[in-house]
């Protein structure tokens, strides 16, 4: 994802299905996997978003800037690990409004935030029955007060639009 999306020419769009057939999206002008980094490894694979549109709320702002963590590497802010504590990788911060990695629990459920979630459209207590993180080059420049300035070598791989339309 870092080589696809590290020049910051990117888009994010998140389809989602509820188990009622429901459907609703997210869209993101700005995305990008180590945006900033010389060793994504390294670094964590920091997450940056921006410019959301859409029908299922903005569940993924809050984390831009956060590491991805997993079991095994804790990089959230909290004091336990987000990771281990929801049961699916993501880049946390203290803890989660999306966790699109999480258990699939078949919709509503009696535990808290530990299944496929996007609090803002379903909340708390229903894991998604499908998501889908769809990834393209930008149509149009992000503008200047959002792009970073990068010298970079990498050139976005072109996908097919078609996923988008």
């Amino acid at each position: 994802m870092f080589y696809l999306t590290g020049s910051g020419h990117s888009e994010l769009r998140i389809d989602m299905t509820d188990f009622e057939n429901g459907t609703a999206f997210a869209n993101y002008g700005l995305f990008a996997v180590g945006l900033e980094s010389v060793n994504p490894d390294e670094d964590g694979y920091a997450l940056t978003v921006d410019h959301f549109s859409g029908t299922a709320g903005d569940s993924l702002l809050k984390h831009s800037g956060m590491q991805f963590t997993t079991k095994d590497r804790d990089q959230d802010q909290s004091e336990n690990n987000c990771a281990a504590y929801y049961q699916g990788a993501w880049w946390y911060r203290n803890c989660h409004t999306s966790n699109l990695n999480g258990q699939y629990l078949r919709g509503g459920h009696a535990s808290y935030a530990d299944g496929v979630e996007w609090s803002s459209w379903t909340g708390w207590q229903y894991s998604l029955r499908s998501s889908e993180m769809k990834v393209r080059p930008s149509k149009s420049p992000v503008p200047k007060s959002s792009a970073p300035n990068l010298d970079s070598e990498l050139s976005p791989e072109v996908l097919p639009s078609a996923i988008f339309d």
